[in-house]
């Protein structure tokens, strides 16, 4: 693979959102809330209970459609500014694709927040064509629905 294709494997979008960076963070890293702001409509539900506090910890989200479970390994973890993992199998290990959450607070009550997928690792075949629907867009998305949850909290 050549660095144009590593580049064609990345899909980032930022925004600022009007809310703390503690609020937004708290957001992502409980997996039970982040159904409710999901762009990629793509999580079911999550069992409560399972809050990321560092790198190594594992949390399981179950999916829409067919209702798989993915486990979800903590790859990067900076309290209220990063948070990242990398989904697999149960039971299995990571299958080469990266979730990453970054937030930067301007000020008190504005942050701002890039979410990242890289697949630049991703190597399974059946899950090529929809790594490769995961654009700018539907991270956007995501960003949009989070920015409304964590205001509507705020507010």
């Amino acid at each position: 693979m050549t660095a144009t294709d590593d580049a064609q494997r990345v899909a980032s979008a930022s925004r600022t959102i009007d809310a703390p960076a503690d609020v937004i963070f708290e957001l992502i890293a409980d997996p039970a809330k982040q159904p409710s702001w999901d762009g990629n409509d793509n999580l079911a539900h999550a069992d409560p209970g399972q809050r990321v506090h560092q790198v190594g910890d594992v949390f399981t989200m179950v999916l829409t459609g067919d209702g798989a479970v993915r486990e979800n390994h903590v790859v990067e973890f900076d309290e209220q500014r990063r948070i990242a993992w990398m989904p697999a199998e149960p039971g299995g290990h990571p299958i080469g694709h990266v979730w990453r959450w970054e937030l930067l607070p301007e000020g008190q009550d504005r942050t701002v927040v890039t979410h990242t997928y890289d697949w630049t690792k991703l190597t399974d075949e059946k899950r090529l064509k929809r790594a490769a629907a995961t654009t700018r867009d539907r991270l956007l998305a995501s960003i949009d629905r989070l920015a409304a949850v964590a205001t509507a909290k705020i507010g």
